[in-house]
This record gives structure tokens, sequence and C-alpha cells, in this order.
């Protein structure tokens, strides 16, 4: 079959690259922070995202939300489990009793340096894997190069 436009074509198979790239790095992160910590990669994520507030360990609803790629309805049943397991607390904003702020507990920040060598070592491995693949190795190439990029830039 033709395509009428080689460049649908094109995108369609970056597209599927990238997808594979990412369920390859998302496997070996899940697997390994289930296994070890019982944790998935979104609430690591979320305890991730807490922890590297300046000077805050908290954050709106929203603002997490939109750090951790969920919906508001995703985010509030992930923040529901990590607060039922002493991971997160929730308190009203003082200013805005609309606004929630999610916040990192003591136990979850413990629970995250614990998980922190287990995340870091399956991504490596997901990227040495990756680079073993011709197809994703030129995404490794890249993803390397961002986390080489200076922040704010």
């Amino acid at each position: 079959m033709a395509f009428a436009d080689d460049a649908i074509e094109v995108r369609a198979q970056g597209w599927r690259t990238v997808a594979a790239f990412h369920s390859l790095i998302e496997t070996k992160l899940e697997n390994a922070l289930r296994s070890s910590f019982e944790l998935s990669v979104v609430e690591y994520t979320v305890l991730d995202v807490l922890s590297r507030q300046d000077g805050d360990l908290h954050m709106r609803m929203q603002q997490l939300a939109r750090a951790t790629a969920l919906s508001t309805s995703a985010t509030t049943r992930l923040v529901n489990r990590l607060e039922a397991r002493g991971l997160l607390a929730r308190f009203l904003c003082v200013d805005d009793r609309r606004g929630i702020y999610t916040e990192l507990t003591a136990a979850g920040a413990a629970l995250l340096e614990l998980a922190r060598p287990t995340y870091d070592t399956a991504l490596q491995s997901a990227l040495t894997e990756a680079t073993a693949v011709p197809e994703l190795a030129p995404l490794v190439t890249a993803f390397e190069g961002l986390s080489a990029a200076p922040r704010g830039t």
C-alpha cells in the first residue's frame, strides 16, 4: 500500500519509535520500583516532583497534575492513594480556600530517598538496552543531550 504523503508515514514511524522508547523505559522503571518499593512510576514521579520544590515541599494539585502530565481527576486519585499510605498530606491554601496543596511527608521523603538509586539504575539499564536497538539509539543520544542541558535554557 502506498501512502499519498510520505511525510505522513515518516511522522507515524517517528511516533512509533518514540512510543517504543518510552515503553521500554517505563516498563523497566515500573518493574524495578514495584518489586522493590511497591511504587508505580507515576507515584515515584509525584514524590520526586514534590521533593524538588525550591524551599517548599508542597504544590497546588493543579500544578502537580501539570508536572506529572495527568488529568486533575487522575491526580486526585493518585494523591488519595499516596495519602492513604502516609507518603503525602493535603491541606487547604490559607489565601484561597478553593486551593488544595499536596505536601511530601517525612515518610514520603524517606521512601523516595530509598527508591532513587533503584530508579537511577533501572533508567540507566533501559537506556543501555535502547542503545543496542538501532531505531532507538538516536533517541538515547537525544535524551542524554537533554539531561546534560543546563536548566533554564
